[in-house]
């Protein structure tokens, strides 16, 4: 399959005009799928079938993929197939009957209010390090920010009642912000920010080395916390951004009220909120109804 994805790369980056973040995230997806193939036995794609394309988006899925990365392989995948068959490799386009999904892929891991206590109660704000990740957490929390606006986050941009974020496309927006996520920035700022303070550096959150925090940085702290206190879903920053938006819609937000605050260019982006909350619906129905 080595000559075939050269050859694809070659016609997805020439006639289909796909940006180079793109065509390197298919070549991945491909590369990935060709291993999956070959360790079956599989090495010419005349002998792909719907079975093999099926498996492997299960495999991915038992590896703990994100429903996001999920959809992309199989994008990528059906796009592949028509190569093949425009090209005369296969005789028939074998993904063509295969529905990109359409729910499951908008559906991400959302975690339930007790365990979210859970992982805010992770931290032991006494100490700094543990003070600054509880605020960090609060934060994400609270106001549903991506961690790539909560690195960005200065000093200045939190008050009594707001955040200013500096969301996607240089866009600003202000975000309302909770107590208890004040609180929890308050202490670490009083009691324990002042210990990495350097005279130039504006950044909230910042590393014991006073640099400001970065989003594997994030990434790893989320993650540590998560098997800490025993939560055993996939949980990484976004997760808690879904969490907000999904039990602010649990709790009767207006979609569009939810949008503005996720900074969300389009309600469709924030549709999917609405689906985890039907999932959610079902089951508690299943869970508790007595005539289920």
């Amino acid at each position: 399959m080595n000559t075939t994805l050269e050859d694809f790369k070659i016609y997805i980056a020439s006639e289909k005009g796909l940006s180079r973040n793109t065509i390197e995230a298919y070549l991945r997806d491909l590369t990935a799928f060709r291993n999956f193939l070959e360790s079956l036995g599989v090495y010419h794609p005349s002998k792909i079938t719907q079975e093999h394309i099926l498996n492997f988006i299960s495999h991915l899925k038992q590896q703990h993929y994100a429903t996001s990365s999920m959809c992309r392989s199989l994008i990528a995948i059906k796009v592949y197939c028509r190569f093949l068959k425009r090209e005369s490799i296969t005789s028939t386009n074998i993904a063509i009957y295969i529905e990109t999904p359409k729910l499951w892929q908008l559906i991400p891991e959302v975690l339930s209010t007790e365990e979210v206590e859970r992982l805010l109660n992770g931290p032991d704000a006494q100490t700094p390090l543990g003070a600054r990740d509880k605020a960090l957490i609060e934060v994400l929390y609270a106001s549903g920010l991506r961690v790539s606006e909560l690195c960005s986050l200065n000093l200045y941009d939190v008050d009594d009642h707001f955040v200013r974020v500096m969301g996607k496309g240089r866009k600003e927006r202000v975000v309302p912000i909770g107590k208890k996520a004040l609180e929890a920035v308050d202490h670490y700022l009083t009691h324990f920010r002042s210990l990495w303070e350097s005279e130039k550096q504006l950044a909230l959150f910042v590393s014991n080395k006073g640099q400001r925090l970065d989003r594997i940085s994030v990434w790893k702290m989320i993650k540590h916390y998560a098997k800490k206190v025993k939560i055993t879903k996939t949980v990484s920053p976004h997760t808690l951004r879904h969490s907000f938006a999904t039990h602010l819609l649990d709790h009767g937000a207006e979609l569009r009220v939810i949008q503005e605050m996720l900074g969300h260019s389009s309600i469709n982006s924030t549709d999917r909120y609405t689906h985890v909350s039907r999932r959610h619906l079902q089951e508690s129905f299943t869970a508790f109804h007595p005539r289920k």
